[in-house]
């Protein structure tokens, strides 16, 4: 087991290290300048601008801006924000990030809760109404695009109803809308595909020899199919994770939530090193850590899949 996280761990990191360079070389691709809209239309001479570009280390080497860079960050240095000056990248990441994270975690937690239920009632009821009613909607949850039910939504609740804001977080109701197009298409996806895994794991040999034992239904499927079937599940979601931002971007434009998202689209439009390679950065590590946890609860949850 040590050795198996070791190697993951030294695998993340070059994965980040990767994505770090990558990242660092396209932020210094793309068009524009950040000191170009720092000034903005203001008149200023050469030498301002050359004074400026020596304060935020522009006019250094692209390797010596890189290692800087990394060994800031190695101690939770982000920088400052070329665009918005004086402000620390530590401090706009926590802020948006609390807000991207609220809405993925309770829209994650919902999905999971109901889906895992609705998934194993619908294979069990195979056929029925029950399954039928969850093939439907589920199927309409994945198809449908998350913008324009989130524009629906709006529409329903926000200017016909007047129940809830059209958009911002001006109170927890902010978050209501949200987080209910976010579940909408999680809570489809997980549920078929929970239903398929247990219509497998029916068919096996065990759940009949469980059977032919004598147990009850509701002991064969809570025992011996359920744990099997969560697989695939855990898959999807560590999967899942991993696209959060794509996620959010769309979600948190939508609405005009001040997260992650919102906060990096803003940032690469702006041209805003710091910010960019500081998102990236963060959400790579995310990722590494949550693909290592999903391989850790594979082996929890399957007695068979054991990490020598």
């Amino acid at each position: 087991m040590k050795r198996y996280l070791a190697l993951r761990l030294m695998q993340g990191v070059i994965v980040i290290f990767l994505v770090s360079i990558g990242t660092f070389a396209m932020m210094h691709i793309i068009p524009g300048d950040p000191v170009s809209l720092l000034i903005g239309e203001a008149r200023i001479s050469q030498e301002q601008i050359d004074l400026i570009r020596k304060k935020w280390g522009l006019d250094r080497p692209l390797h010596v801006q890189y290692l800087t860079w990394i060994a800031n960050m190695l101690r939770g240095d982000f920088g400052q924000s070329v665009v918005r000056s004086g402000t620390p990248v530590r401090n706009m990441i926590i802020e948006a990030g609390a807000v991207t994270a609220t809405l993925n975690v309770v829209a994650f937690a919902i999905s999971v809760a109901l889906a895992v239920p609705l998934g194993i009632i619908a294979a069990v009821r195979r056929y029925s109404g029950f399954d039928y009613a969850i093939m439907v909607a589920t199927t309409l949850g994945v198809a449908l695009p998350n913008f324009w039910v989130g524009l629906m939504l709006i529409v329903i609740f926000s200017l016909v109803f007047r129940l809830l804001p059209t958009f911002g977080l001006p109170s927890w109701k902010g978050y209501v809308l949200p987080v209910a197009v976010v579940v909408s298409s999680q809570l489809a996806l997980l549920a078929r595909i929970m239903r398929s895994s247990v219509i497998d794991q029916m068919g096996e040999d065990f759940v009949r020899t469980a059977r032919a034992k004598g147990q009850q239904e509701k002991l064969v499927v809570a025992r011996h199919v359920v744990r099997n079937a969560l697989l695939p599940v855990i898959t999807v979601i560590g999967y899942r994770l991993a696209f959060i931002l794509s996620g959010t971007i769309v979600i948190e434009t939508v609405f005009a939530l001040p997260g992650l998202g919102q906060l990096f689209v803003d940032s690469v439009n702006r041209v805003d090193y710091q910010v960019v390679q500081a998102i990236v950065m963060v959400l790579s590590i995310l990722v590494v850590l949550g693909n290592l946890a999903t391989d850790l609860v594979y082996g929890f949850i399957d007695p068979r899949i054991r990490i020598r």
